[in-house]
């Protein structure tokens, strides 16, 4: 999975995060990270001291999402996981009955939870029944999901990076003085599987359905904020193509912005979401500095939460809709994108 000469990667590959003198590792790489192995990390203070061993326990999060977009049924589901407690939010939601299906699971300090240490390799877990699973698998790289609340909504559905000929964005980025973020992200891939509502059976391959990975770890910022915007279909003429923009974070010497057509990826610059904080669900304009992308959002509907429990807080809302408008490729030509469903995010989080 080479990258391409316009993308310019800081490194081929990058075996490890942890360089050999305990510091992490920033640039923009070729392809995964395939292990996450903190042991040789050297956690320091923001006043450059030793940081004690509870910081180095508690700072570390990681942030796992898996999302499903057609025009006939999406569906979104995530699994944050805080020292504190895992929380698991996932919904489904049915365009032409404006059908929305949702929920919350948590669950407190470690129980009932596994977390991988890798993007390409191992499992993350949640619950016991109603359970929630993400699995990778390398060589060939492919991700899956696997959901059972019962009667109520199965889910068994995955996705080959490889048969897509893919090129996933992968980057480490500054948080602050002392954190830093790993982030690596897929769109734009077909997916297959089954998709279980009450009694109603969906066929992903079917419904020409696409996938949207995301995988986060690092010591991120105590109180951080985010605005994210994704989509994974096809364009207007049919192309595969999928996006990935956000503001607030990962952008700190190198951004996490791109899109990808037929798999491979292209960098956008830094980008701009204007919105009403107070009526998010009114059309979001969406557009980059380098005047590349230009985007409507017209929302259908969120998934939203809130919460406060001093230590940890949240207001969160996930929103789901339909994009126009357009990307210029770096040949010049207009890639048209209408009426391809995706998300929005903007997202406070204290953790």
């Amino acid at each position: 999975m080479a990258a391409t000469k316009s993308d310019s990667p800081t490194e081929a590959a990058a075996p490890s995060l942890v360089r050999p003198d305990g510091r992490i590792r920033f640039g923009q790489f070729a392809d995964a990270v395939p292990h996450i192995d903190l042991s040789g990390y050297r956690h320091r203070t923001v006043r450059g001291g030793r940081a004690g061993a509870f910081a180095r326990w508690f700072g570390l999060k990681q942030f796992e999402y898996f999302g499903v977009l057609s025009e006939q049924l999406l569906f979104g589901c995530a699994i944050a996981h805080l020292r504190l407690a895992t929380v698991v939010f996932l919904y489904v939601y049915i365009p032409g009955r404006g059908m929305l299906v949702e929920k919350t699971l948590r669950y407190p300090l470690i129980l009932w939870r596994s977390r991988s240490r890798s993007p390409v390799s191992g499992t993350s877990h949640a619950g016991r029944r109603p359970t929630v699973t993400m699995h990778y698998a390398d060589h060939p790289r492919r991700k899956g999901i696997s959901v059972d609340l019962g009667d109520t909504l199965q889910v068994s559905a995955e996705f080959d990076e490889q048969a897509a000929d893919f090129q996933p964005m992968s980057l480490c980025t500054r948080i602050g003085r002392n954190g830093w973020v790993y982030a690596h992200k897929v769109a734009g891939v077909p997916v297959t599987g089954q998709l279980q509502l009450g009694d109603e059976r969906f066929d992903l391959s079917a419904l020409d359905a696409h996938a949207h990975h995301d995988f986060s770890v690092g010591y991120m910022r105590r109180e951080t904020f985010w605005n994210w915007a994704c989509f994974s279909g096809r364009s207007a003429d049919g192309t595969p193509i999928g996006l990935n923009v956000s503001c607030g974070v990962n952008e700190t010497s190198f951004s996490e912005n791109c899109y990808w057509l037929r798999g491979q990826l292209h960098r956008l610059g830094l980008c701009h979401f204007e919105y009403d904080w107070d009526l998010p669900m009114l059309p979001w304009q969406i557009s980059s500095d380098d005047g590349r992308l230009d985007l409507t959002f017209e929302p259908e509907g969120q998934h939203s939460e809130k919460m406060n429990m001093l230590l940890v807080a949240s207001d969160f809302k996930q929103i789901f809709g339909r994009f126009n408008g357009r990307i210029l490729h770096e040949d010049g030509s207009e890639i048209r994108i209408s009426n391809l469903y995706g998300f929005v995010e903007d997202q406070y989080a204290k953790w």
